[in-house]
């Protein structure tokens, strides 16, 4: 078991880069600062310790890292696309008290999807891990740096968790986005710690 190399930095946007106005640039920092300060936690690892769960909670670090990444490829996708690029539908005959209970009789692949998205898989690396986020996050500039207007908005997804009819801009996406990847940065720091007494914050 060899210690994973340790993470880069992630400079998703360049705060001078020309084709920015200063909202844009503004809001893409803090998200890279906020994945940068995730990636963090996982400094000096080794792969199987991404995949421990130290808490009584079923989080891993790894696991996080990979979920923060996919949600925020999804929500981007989001921007693109709108709300056929956030499917939450279920199988035939599955209610959602079923879904909530973990009684279904089956369950959707964007459910599994999420599942193993927080979870260690065989052949998940460090390495792979942020290659993929920082792939995310390189794209999440891209898209941001060509959409029309910050305020454009989507309708969001059916789903038990949104409200009918509500809509969700640009600009909320990505403050949902850096909210969404502080939020879990607390957790990781909780799983670091509990994993051999480091502080990464």
């Amino acid at each position: 078991m060899t210690p994973a190399k340790g993470p880069r930095p992630m400079n998703a946007t360049s705060p001078a880069s020309p084709s920015l106005d200063a909202e844009r640039t503004d809001l893409l920092a803090a998200l890279a600062t906020a994945r940068s300060t995730l990636i963090n936690t996982v400094r000096g690892l080794t792969d199987d310790q991404l995949g421990e769960t130290p808490t009584v909670s079923a989080l891993s670090l790894g696991g996080l890292i990979k979920h923060v990444a996919s949600t925020e490829k999804a929500w981007l996708r989001f921007v693109v696309e709108g709300p056929s690029a956030m499917n939450f539908a279920l199988p035939d005959g599955v209610t959602w008290a079923d879904f909530a209970a973990g009684t279904a009789s089956e369950y959707p692949q964007w459910a599994i999807d999420r599942e193993n998205d927080f979870r260690m898989r065989p052949g998940d690396t460090l390495a792979g891990i942020l290659a993929r986020y920082e792939e995310i996050a390189a794209q999440t500039e891209k898209i941001v740096a060509e959409v029309p207007d910050l305020s454009a908005t989507h309708p969001l997804p059916e789903a038990p968790w949104n409200e009918p009819g509500a809509v969700r801009s640009v600009r909320a996406v990505l403050i949902h986005l850096v909210q969404e990847t502080a939020q879990h940065t607390g957790h990781a720091d909780i799983l670091r710690e509990s994993i051999d007494g480091q502080k990464s914050t």
